[in-house]
């Protein structure tokens, strides 16, 4: 059993892999803007595992104090921070130019800045500690750029996994950095278009192979496996002018 902090915990993925956690009998540090959806869950998860214990703390990833108290609070109540899974994020966006900066630069800012400072405060934790693992969510849409309303957020994701791999490539010692990038899985951000996407898996499915790579300590794995490994090797080698009517 370990200490797990998910953030953006209140729905989707990240409500989804605190139920797996919990019925693993892992201890849960549970953050979101929305309370309310965190104290829901909150008392479904105590419901099924009465010996387990779950915090949770109001959190918006891009105010950066609020991410160093909320974080420093876990470790006060649970002793330890064992892991933080760096799962928050949204999906807004627009073509660059055509009126949508407000919502690209919300993006930018929750996915990428917001996992900076996760990531910052994390690891001050794990230093301090001399042991900790750092997850970062990233997306199969990182590997390469994409056109229109997903450029920001391709973009935001990659910074995220160039994040991943310089905290890697520094070897802190008792720390472990994993990288995850889901392909298609549905949850909130993907409701819109669950229903016309190819290789489109349920939360429970998709997440069991979340929860199973982070598990393991992977330091990259993209989940489901398949598609999404085959398709990985394919996606890094492709000309823009075949990814072009891909995406």
């Amino acid at each position: 059993m370990s200490t797990i902090v998910i953030t953006g915990a209140s729905s989707g993925l990240g409500a989804e892999m605190a139920r797996q956690f919990a019925a693993r009998g892992h201890d849960l540090g549970l953050c979101a803007r929305r309370v309310d959806l965190l104290e829901t869950l909150r008392a479904e998860l105590l419901a099924a595992h009465p010996g387990i214990v779950v915090r949770t703390a109001a959190l918006d990833v891009t105010d950066d104090a609020a991410v160093q108290t909320v974080f420093e609070k876990f470790r006060a109540e649970f002793g330890t921070l064992d892991r933080v899974v760096v799962n928050a994020g949204i999906g807004h966006g627009a073509a660059l130019g055509t009126g949508g900066h407000a919502a690209n630069r919300r993006t930018a800012l929750t996915n990428f800045v917001g996992a900076v400072s996760q990531s910052e405060h994390a690891l001050a934790v794990f230093r301090a500690q001399r042991h900790g693992h750092l997850v970062l969510i990233s997306s199969f849409s990182a590997l390469r750029g994409m056109r229109r309303s997903m450029t920001t957020y391709a973009a935001s994701k990659a910074g995220v996994a160039a994040l991943a791999e310089g905290l890697r490539s520094e070897r802190i010692p008792g720390v472990d950095i994993s990288l995850i990038c889901p392909g298609y899985i549905r949850s909130e951000m993907t409701a819109a278009e669950a229903d016309r996407t190819k290789f489109m898996v349920d939360t429970e499915t998709g997440v069991g192979a979340m929860v199973r790579a982070i598990e393991a300590r992977k330091a990259v794995a993209y989940v489901p496996a398949w598609p999404w490994v085959p398709l990985s090797v394919a996606m890094k080698v492709l000309p823009l002018s075949i990814l072009r009517k891909l995406t």
